[in-house]
């Protein structure tokens, strides 16, 4: 059977993914979500290692920088509607890297091609949220002094993050003229429990990443901004947290809507993406 969907993750080093998908297998390994596995998963090595340490009760290490596994799970939703969920293991570098040397490893622009929706992991608490012409009037960047002229130009995080996600439009063959439909977009603002905040998803990301909102606005028709706590509270490496030992890791983590609601089932944004059609 043809997936219906294929669903790409992608973030930047230091925002989640192998906690993300560590909790999000050990959801579907206790049938404790809204999907299960429709067949049998590739590569799940990285993930299995992860699921380890947060059964410990201890936060896993970094991907190494020069990894690249992609871990392919066949999934279903209740519905019966099926998808791939494309879970590239890598080091988060990697995605800076694609900006920065505007070279697309072979890996990445034969999934970026296949994949019908992206899922961007964002964490906010991690980023610069330096000033822009977003944030500031724009004569107040007229009179710039001449070591600031001479210093070695660094895109903001957000700017880096527009053109992350131009590249991957461009290696995807889509054209901003309108605003898109496909591939779906899906921001997930991870280690949502350490922004202590009771503000919506969307509004926090607006008022956060001004820039990086707008061109998301601008061109997605219907993008969606979900908070993900996956972990929903800091691990250390070290020493273990005896309640997580004791519950299971499954018992902890969740998501916040875009509507604002909670909820512990942390497959919902994937399970979303599949219920609103092709």
């Amino acid at each position: 059977m043809a997936a219906q969907h294929t669903i790409l993750l992608v973030g930047e080093s230091n925002v989640g993914k192998t906690h993300y998908g560590a909790q999000f297998l050990k959801r579907l390994m206790v049938k404790a979500c809204a999907l299960k596995m429709s067949g049998a998963p590739t590569n799940l090595e990285a993930f299995n290692t992860a699921l380890s340490c947060l059964t410990e009760g201890k936060s896993t290490d970094h991907t190494p920088a020069n990894s690249y596994v992609e871990s392919v799970w066949p999934i279903t939703d209740e519905a019966g509607r099926y998808a791939e969920l494309v879970w590239p293991d890598y080091g988060g570098e990697q995605v800076r890297n694609l900006v920065t040397q505007r070279r697309i490893p072979a890996a990445w622009r034969e999934r970026v091609l296949e994949a019908t929706d992206w899922v961007v992991l964002i964490r906010l608490h991690s980023l610069r949220s330096e000033d822009d012409l977003f944030s500031r009037p724009l004569q107040s960047f007229a009179a710039v002094a001449p070591e600031e002229e001479a210093t070695a130009y660094e895109p903001s995080d957000q700017a880096r993050t527009v053109e992350l996600l131009q590249m991957l439009l461009y290696l995807a063959h889509f054209h901003l003229d309108r605003p898109l439909q496909k591939p779906r977009l899906t921001i997930l603002l991870s280690c949502w429990d350490e922004l202590e905040t009771t503000e919506l998803p969307a509004d926090l990301f607006a008022s956060r990443l001004p820039m990086l909102w707008s061109f998301v606005r601008s061109n997605w028709t219907s993008p969606t901004i979900i908070g993900l706590s996956a972990l929903e509270r800091a691990l250390s490496k070290t020493d273990a947290d005896q309640e997580y030992a004791t519950r299971g890791p499954e018992e902890f983590g969740y998501v916040v809507l875009s509507d604002g609601v909670k909820d512990s089932d942390i497959t919902l944004p994937i399970q979303l993406l599949m219920a609103d059609g092709i």
